[in-house]
C-alpha cells in the first residue's frame, strides 16, 4: 500500500506508458499559460511576468514604459500607416506569392475568382494579413502538433471561402486566368452617395 500524502489524499500513481502523454500535456499547458500571460500583458500594456509579486520600484516602471513605447499598439495591418504599413504589406505579399498561392491557389474560375492586384483590395489585405498572423502563430513549434491542422480548419478554409466567393472582394475581377481583370467594387458608403 502506498503511504498517504500530507494533505490526506492518496498519491497518484501513473503507469510508465502514460508519462509521455502527461509530460506533453503539461508542456502544452505551460506554453498556453505563457501565451495568455503575453496576451494579457499586451492588453494591459505591462511586461509579462512569471512571478506575480512586483516591487513597484521606479526602475521596473521605467522598463515597462520603454517596452510599451517600443511595441506597436497593434500588429493588424489596417491599423498601421506610412512606412509600417508598406513594410508589413511587402512581407505579406512575399508570403502570399511564395507560399499561399503556390500551395493553395487553385484554378481561377467564375465561382472561384482571384485578383493578381489583391493588395489594392482592402478587404483582401485585411483577411490575408489575419490569415498570415494565424499561420505564424500556429506553425510555430510551440503551437504543438495540431497547430497546422487548426490553421487549415479555423483560418485558411474560411478565409479562402470569403475571398474567392463570387460575391467576395474579387467578384468583379478575374474569373478566367486567360483574361486578367481588376476592378474595385463600390463600398456601401460610396454606392449610396
Amino acid at each position: 500500500m502506498s503511504e498517504p500524502a500530507r494533505d490526506g489524499a492518496e498519491p497518484v500513481r501513473i503507469p510508465d506508458h502514460d508519462l509521455g502523454d502527461l509530460v506533453s500535456t503539461v508542456t502544452q499547458l505551460v506554453t498556453a499559460t505563457r501565451k495568455q500571460n503575453e496576451t494579457l500583458a499586451r492588453l494591459t500594456d505591462e511586461e509579462p511576468s512569471i512571478n506575480d509579486g512586483t516591487d513597484g520600484d521606479a526602475e521596473s516602471d521605467g522598463a515597462q514604459t520603454a517596452a510599451s513605447e517600443e511595441a506597436p499598439a497593434t500588429i493588424f495591418i489596417l491599423a498601421l500607416d506610412g512606412t509600417a504599413y508598406t513594410e508589413e504589406l511587402a512581407a505579406l505579399t512575399n508570403w502570399v506569392d511564395d507560399l499561399l498561392l503556390p500551395v493553395y491557389g487553385r484554378e481561377v474560375t467564375a465561382i472561384r475568382p482571384w485578383c493578381q492586384q489583391w493588395p489594392k483590395h482592402p478587404e483582401a489585405v485585411a483577411r490575408l494579413h489575419a490569415l498570415w498572423l494565424a499561420w505564424q502563430q500556429l506553425t510555430d513549434g510551440e503551437a504543438g502538433l495540431t497547430g497546422p491542422s487548426t490553421w487549415h480548419r479555423d483560418h485558411l478554409d474560411p478565409t479562402l471561402l470569403q475571398l474567392r466567393t463570387p460575391d467576395g472582394p474579387f467578384g468583379a475581377c478575374t474569373t478566367s486566368a486567360t483574361r486578367p481583370n481588376h476592378r474595385l467594387l463600390d463600398s456601401p458608403q460610396s454606392a449610396g452617395a
